[in-house]
C-alpha cells in the first residue's frame, strides 16, 4: 500500500470536490474537537440556559437561533458533531479490524473455516443494517459504547467480505509463495506479506462506511433508541426540532440536518476520490 506517496496524494488533491470533501470535514472535525472554545455557550450547562431566550429565531442574538430551553441552536450543533463523529470513526476503526481478521482467516485458509465466517456474513447481510441495528439497541438500551458496537456488528462482514475476495487472489501471488517456501508461518505471511497489500481497497470502504455509520447512529438517535440526552449527537437534536418543526420552530431541525447532510457528502466526496486514485483501473 502506498497511498502516501507524493504522487498519490498530488493526484488526490487535484479534484476540486475532493478537496471540498476535506476542507468541510476538516471543519467539521476542528469544530467537534474544540466545541468549548468555538462555541457561544455550554448548551448542557444549566446555568448558561435562560427559558426567556426559548424559541429566539435565528439571525439575531443567536446566529442559528435556540431550542425550546433556550439552548443555542449553533453550540449545539458543535458538541453533537463531537458525538455522531466519535461513534463514527470508532465503530468503523472496530469494524475494520474485526472485518481485517475474519477475511484475512476465511480466505487464506479456506475449507470450513471460510465456510462458517461467510455463513455468518450471509445471514447477516439477508437482514437490513438499520433492523439489525434497531433489535440490538432495543435489546441492550442507550448509551454511546452500545451504539458503537452496535453499529459495529452491523459492519463487519463489509470488510470481511471484501478483505476474503482479496486475499484469495493474493496468496497465490509469487511473493506470498516465496514467503510460505522460506519457512514463514501462516500468521507471519498473512499480517507481514498479504495485509499490505489488501489495505488499500479497505481504506475506501472504511471511508464510505464512516458516512454509513452517523447516518445509522442519526436515524437510531432520531428514533430515540441512540444516544442518551445527556450527549446528544446530530441524530437527537434533529429529533428534538422535529417535535416542534410545524409550529414554526423550524430551525431547531433544519440547521442540525443541512450540518448531518453536509457531513456525509463530505465523507462521501472523499470516498469516492480515493477509490478513483487508488484502483487504477478507475483512473481517467
Amino acid at each position: 500500500m502506498k497511498f502516501f506517496e507524493n504522487e498519490i496524494v498530488a493526484e488526490f488533491f487535484e479534484d476540486k470536490l475532493a478537496v471540498a470533501g476535506v476542507f468541510i470535514f476538516v471543519l467539521f472535525m476542528f469544530c467537534a474537537l474544540f466545541p468549548s472554545l468555538l462555541s457561544p455557550q455550554n448548551p448542557y450547562d444549566l446555568e448558561q440556559l435562560f427559558l426567556e431566550n426559548s424559541f429566539k429565531p435565528p439571525f439575531g442574538e443567536f446566529l442559528l437561533g435556540a431550542d425550546e430551553q433556550g439552548r443555542d441552536i449553533l453550540s449545539a450543533i458543535m458538541y453533537g458533531l463531537r458525538i455522531s463523529l466519535y461513534v463514527g470513526i470508532a465503530s468503523t476503526l472496530l469494524s475494520v479490524f474485526i472485518g481485517l481478521i475474519a477475511g484475512l482467516v476465511s480466505g487464506y485458509f479456506g475449507g470450513i473455516v471460510d465456510t462458517i465466517i461467510m455463513r455468518i456474513a450471509d445471514i447477516q447481510l439477508s437482514f437490513p443494517a438499520i433492523l439489525v441495528a434497531l433489535i440490538i439497541m432495543a435489546l441492550w438500551g442507550q448509551g454511546i459504547t452500545k451504539i458503537v458496537i452496535a453499529i459495529t456488528i452491523v459492519n463487519w462482514v463489509y470488510y470481511a467480505r471484501t478483505a476474503r475476495g482479496v486475499v484469495l487472489s493474493e496468496k497465490e501471488k509469487d511473493y506470498a509463495q516465496s514467503a510460505k517456501a522460506l519457512g514463514m508461518n501462516s500468521v507471519s505471511i498473512m499480517v507481514k506479506e498479504i495485509l499490505p497489500n489488501i489495505m488499500a481497497p479497505i481504506i475506501v470502504i472504511a471511508t464510505v462506511r464512516i458516512a454509513n455509520a452517523i447516518i445509522l447512529e442519526a436515524t437510531l438517535s432520531f428514533l430515540g433508541l441512540g444516544v442518551p440526552i445527556t450527549e446528544p449527537s446530530l441524530g437527537s437534536l434533529i429529533s428534538n426540532g422535529y417535535q416542534v418543526l410545524f409550529s414554526g420552530y423550524w430551525w431547531g431541525s433544519v440547521f442540525p440536518g443541512v450540518v448531518l447532510m453536509l457531513l456525509v457528502i463530505s465523507i462521501n466526496l472523499i470516498g469516492d476520490r480515493l477509490r478513483d486514485v487508488m484502483n487504477p483501473r478507475l483512473k481517467k
